[in-house]
């Protein structure tokens, strides 16, 4: 039985390409390096399709619904797209 607060931890193993193998081969602590690269890579998925890059028939709908008062836009600072809500945009 673990000890209490100490959480269970799971071994989980993955292929990769033998480019991304040379490149992870001369890392000192490649499992962290891994496990920090998902955890980046979690935190920065999309909240829409989660990171699949594609919506399903139901997320597109609910998408279409909140595009109705919502755009994509280009933002000339960071050169990156981003949501803009349109009520934020009228005047009182």
């Amino acid at each position: 039985m673990p000890a209490a607060g100490r959480r269970k931890e799971e071994v989980i193993t993955f292929k990769v390409d033998e480019r991304l193998a040379e490149a992870l081969a001369g890392m000192r602590n490649r499992s962290d390096f891994i496990r920090q690269a998902i955890l980046a890579a979690l935190g920065n998925a999309c909240p829409v399709c989660s990171g699949t890059g594609t919506l399903s028939v139901s997320q597109k709908r609910h998408w279409e619904a909140f595009t109705v008062h919502h755009h994509v836009e280009f933002c000339d600072e960071c050169h990156e797209t981003h949501l803009v809500c349109d009520h934020e945009a009228v005047t009182h």
